[in-house]
């Protein structure tokens, strides 16, 4: 069938407007502002065995980006993770305990603990644990544009590499816990898993350390199926506990695995391009 020429102009400018109004909604829903409220991660812990409540608020935040807290499958399974922004001499027996039971845990660290620790960097992951993100220089990541966003998680990267030889797995966790629809997003552009928790503690206050029966309770009082738990390794309390907590999770039926086993991606390594 032969189209006259209004025909053919008709159907032209029919495709440019759809065109042009196709292309209007891309720029608008690129350039629309993400949300910068800031929250601190927190959880409503319902009992041992039990799952904690994030609140309908921090599940709709969450659930638009690469952000975990929890393995919502419900298996018995633990993800042990650790938070150091420095030193304070407990490293070295959290790590034997780890390797005496045969854990793989995950340490968050920050880009002085690598500059200052090598030794016990190099430790981590020759003995098979995970080193995550937790920005250079324990930055409010709610409070940094997307360009000092990327420096601080950039920095880190390469420091990692320069000391370990090889790229960082992609997931972070913010400093405190502090988070917004924005600093998310941010870091799903930089292709990066944000890792949360949903166990945690007050545990890192060095000065205030109350004895290992304090991290035991904490711990067993609240577990429950698909646990993250945060500890940190400046805390007394989490060293002298840890092995007795190991080994009655492990009776109560609980089995910890890798921070991999929650994610499971194989884009969670930084490219070499």
């Amino acid at each position: 069938m032969k189209l006259s020429h209004k025909k053919v102009i008709g159907f032209f400018l029919f495709f440019m407007i759809c065109f042009l109004s196709m292309t209007t909604n891309t720029v608008e829903a690129s350039s629309r502002s993400l949300d910068t409220r800031s929250y601190g991660w927190g959880l409503k812990y319902n009992g041992k065995g039990k799952l904690p409540e994030a609140g309908k608020q921090y599940e709709s935040i969450i659930a638009k980006h690469n952000a975990f807290y929890i393995d919502k499958t419900t298996t018995k399974r633990i993800y042990l993770t650790f938070d150091a922004g420095y030193e304070n001499g407990f490293t070295d027996q959290i790590l034997n305990v780890l390797k005496k039971q045969r854990v793989s845990a995950t340490f968050f660290l920050v880009g002085d603990y690598l500059n200052k620790e090598e030794d016990l960097v190099k430790r981590m992951v020759k003995e098979g644990h995970i080193i995550g993100n937790h920005t250079y220089k324990h930055r409010d990541l709610t409070k940094l544009n997307k360009a000092e966003y990327k420096e601080q998680v950039e920095k880190w990267e390469q420091r990692y590499k320069e000391l370990i030889g090889k790229d960082p797995m992609k997931i972070i966790r913010p400093p405190e816990g502090t988070f917004s629809d924005q600093s998310l997003q941010y870091a799903d552009d930089l292709g990066y898993y944000t890792i949360l928790w949903s166990l945690a503690y007050y545990d890192w206050d060095k000065d205030k350390q109350q004895g290992w029966e304090y991290a035991y309770n904490n711990v067993m009082n609240k577990i429950h199926p698909g646990a993250v738990i945060l500890m940190h390794s400046t805390s007394k309390d989490n060293a002298d506990a840890l092995e007795k907590l190991i080994i009655g999770l492990r009776k109560d039926g609980y089995e910890f695995v890798p921070i991999t086993k929650l994610i499971m991606s194989e884009n969670l390594f930084v490219s070499n391009n």
